[in-house]
Order: C-alpha cells, then sequence, then structure tokens
C-alpha cells in the first residue's frame, strides 16, 4: 500500500519482467525458490491482474481464454479448456460473444480467469478493484482470493485502499528503491 507514485506498479514490473529500461534495480527475485531475474517476461510464470481488462477486442471470449493457455495445449483442446473454464465460474454463456458486449464485472472475472488459465507460478494484482462500484469490487474482490486461494497461487497485491487486503493476509511494507536512469 501506498501513495501514487511510490512504486507500487514499479515493483510488479520488475517482477513480471516488464521494467522499462528507463529504470534500474538492485536486488535479487526468486519465485518458488529459483531465481528469475535473467529471464524474459514470458518465461517467469508471472500472471498479473490490472486494473483494465486487457481482453482482445476482435477475439471472443472463449478464443481470449484460450490464448492464455500454455502451449502444449493444442488445436480444438484449447477451445474445450476454454470453455470448460467458463463453466467453472458460470460464465460459460459468454463464450461467443465479445467483450464490448460484456459488463465491466464480467471482463474483469474473465480477465481473472484468463490469467488462471496461464497456470503461473505467482500472481500480481494491480489495484485491479479500483474501477469498480462498491458493490461490485467487494463482490469480485472476494470472487478473486478464493479462486487465488484454490488454485494455491501466492499473490502480491498493491492498493490504495485498505479493504481490498484480505483478512489473515501478509502484509509487507519494506523500501524499495528504484533509480531512474
Amino acid at each position: 500500500m501506498g501513495p501514487s507514485g511510490c512504486g507500487k506498479s514499479t515493483l510488479l514490473s520488475v517482477i513480471a519482467g516488464h521494467l522499462s529500461d528507463d529504470f534500474n534495480y538492485s536486488g535479487h527475485i526468486e519465485v518458488n525458490n529459483t531465481p528469475i531475474k535473467q529471464l524474459p517476461s514470458y518465461k517467469r510464470k508471472v500472471g498479473i491482474l490490472f486494473q483494465e481488462d486487457l481482453l482482445f477486442p476482435h477475439l471472443c471470449i472463449w478464443e481470449n481464454l484460450a490464448f492464455a493457455l500454455p502451449d502444449q495445449i493444442k488445436g480444438s483442446q484449447r477451445k474445450i479448456d476454454a470453455i470448460n473454464a467458463l463453466k467453472n465460474v458460470q460464465l460459460d454463456s459468454l463464450a461467443y460473444v465479445f467483450p464490448e458486449q460484456i459488463s465491466g464485472g464480467q471482463r474483469a472475472r474473465i480477465s481473472l480467469v484468463r490469467m488462471l488459465l496461464a497456470k503461473p507460478d505467482v500472481a500480481l494484482l494491480d489495484e485491479p478493484f479500483s474501477k469498480l462500484d462498491k458493490t461490485l469490487r467487494i463482490q469480485f474482490r472476494d470472487w478473486v482470493f478464493e479462486q487465488l486461494s484454490e488454485a494455491n497461487i501466492p499473490t502480491l497485491l498493491v492498493t490504495h485502499d485498505i479493504d481490498d487486503i484480505p483478512q489473515n493476509s501478509q502484509t509487507f511494507l519494506w523500501p524499495l528503491e528504484i533509480d531512474h536512469a
């Protein structure tokens, strides 16, 4: 937690391997006792859920989900797995619609399902609840933490809102030094 501009999202970019060349950092990053600092972002097995849903507008919902599936899942199995994932969260009626045809809350849930289908070793949440109205925010937040807990995925959340922090979670504050090159 912290104010805007203190480095919360930058920390997530460091972990995910998306840090701009304008920045430098020092330190060591491990996921499951494996150093990942030298790995390209696509090999880090880090899932990210942003404020924006970032769904591909030209793909229907099942295609958006299939995009995240690991490469070893081939052919028609990709569609089957994507539609089964939608069934598991009671959203299978959305399989053939496009992102602009569904609500913001539905797009947010689809984004989480897409991240989970990628089978990340760790999840990063970059203020994913901030654009939702209060009622939907509470429901979606609880659902997100339930899904991540069931999948047993360690999660790092950055937020402005103390209410976003799940009960019984560990909260860490540490100095983060990032030098702008």
